[in-house]
């Protein structure tokens, strides 16, 4: 049976999750925004942030209780909460659920004493555990992880080198790692035998940032996301044991696909543009009447409505297969997801601007920061283009 109503549990979590953005997000990312990109109280107020989020419980509920954590939510909790993060701020959404999702990976790959030690660690530990994800490099763009030729030079160049019972790590990151400057453990993909192809030889490692030569570099500034936190990885002969080899050898794209996801925070900030505009346009006239009846711009606004309702429900059984079913799920949802969503936040928040009209590209209004964040999402998480070249080759 197949229901679309919300469960009390989940309009709940909707009610807790909408109010946290609004009192503690919403503040914090305001207060980013005004600062210098070096301004160090920047980091501060997001550690602050994140403390809350983790006494709250937000931080840890995918993961199970016999591990610590809050259970495990449902298919549709993850992009509920997701979506309300989205409407406040993206780049502080992305940090959180970048801490909240990849704990996934561990779920997912790990072996039960992987579960047991760093998913007990992550829910049980006094300090907040924050969490990157490195996949693409300076010199190779992140559309190599999905190259399909057999060629070994092609693809990733960092290297996990097995020697005894220790891997040596060496290469490095781009410069659009979240949560690289800030976190304590990165899940880094590193090719694991140089002679086989791309695709068969990328593996899944989980890094403590403090081993000795892991370092990053400058935070890096981007147009939107301004309140994330991103930055290269180098990596100087790294040594860690075997045991941080997530699933096997040549598995990182295959966890990596089933792990896709993101598209509800992409849906949260389209919904925000929309009612953001929508408001304007219930306020301002023009020619004696609001400019919602103007028909140019109550067609625009109706577009947004059924675009958003489309990703959202698009979000929604993306994460219900992908949790149900996972050695089985279609990872064509889970990139069609994202891969929407964010189509949807950037046409939604481009027609944002068009309806402030020139108070649309003022910085007093927030129209053209939905636009500059909505933008990022093609770039990040792998380009929309590659996502859809991905489906293609999937299908």
């Amino acid at each position: 049976m197949v229901e679309f109503c919300l469960t009390e549990e989940q309009l709940l979590l909707q009610r807790t999750a909408c109010g946290f953005a609004e009192k503690q997000i919403r503040p914090v990312a305001e207060q980013i925004e005004k600062m210098d990109h070096n301004d160090p109280a920047a980091w501060d107020l997001t550690k602050g942030l994140l403390k809350k989020a983790k006494d709250l419980g937000f931080l840890t509920m995918y993961i199970p209780e016999e591990y610590g954590g809050g259970g495990g939510v449902g298919p549709v909790d993850g992009c509920i909460f997701s979506e309300e993060m989205g409407a406040v701020d993206l780049g502080l959404a992305m940090t959180l659920g970048a801490t909240m999702g990849y704990p996934m990976f561990i779920m997912m790959a790990g072996t039960e004493e992987q579960r047991r030690k760093w998913l007990t660690e992550i829910c049980t530990s006094d300090e907040v555990i924050i969490l990157a994800g490195a996949q693409s490099e300076a010199n190779v763009a992140g559309s190599e992880l999905f190259c399909p030729y057999p060629d070994p030079k092609l693809g990733l160049k960092t290297y996990a080198k097995k020697e005894g019972d220790e891997y040596v790590i060496n290469g490095s990151k781009s410069a659009f790692i979240t949560n690289a400057p800030i976190a304590k453990y990165c899940f880094l993909v590193c090719r694991t035998d140089m002679t086989k192809p791309p695709a068969e030889s990328m593996s899944f490692f989980y890094v403590p940032t403090d081993a000795p030569g892991f370092s990053t570099g400058k935070r890096t500034e981007c147009m939107g996301m301004r309140t994330g936190f991103h930055s290269e990885i180098f990596l100087d002969n790294v040594r860690v044991p075997k045991e941080c080899l997530l699933g096997r050898e040549g598995d990182a794209l295959r966890i990596m696909t089933r792990g896709l996801g993101g598209g509800s925070t992409y849906v949260g900030l389209a919904r925000a543009a929309y009612q953001y505009a929508l408001n304007y346009a219930k306020e301002r006239y023009s020619w004696g009447q609001p400019l919602t009846k103007h028909q140019a711009v109550a067609l625009m606004l109706a577009d947004m409505e059924i675009e958003i309702q489309a990703a959202r429900l698009l979000c929604w059984e993306a994460a219900w297969d992908g949790f149900t079913n996972r050695e089985r799920a279609n990872p064509i949802k889970g990139i069609a997801a994202k891969v929407y969503a964010v189509d949807v936040a950037t046409k939604t928040a481009q027609n944002a601007v068009k309806i402030l009209g020139a108070y649309g590209i003022t910085k007093e209004y927030k129209a053209e920061k939905f636009l500059r964040d909505a933008w990022m999402g093609y770039a990040c998480d792998f380009t929309g283009d590659l996502l859809r070249l991905r489906i293609a080759e999937l299908l």
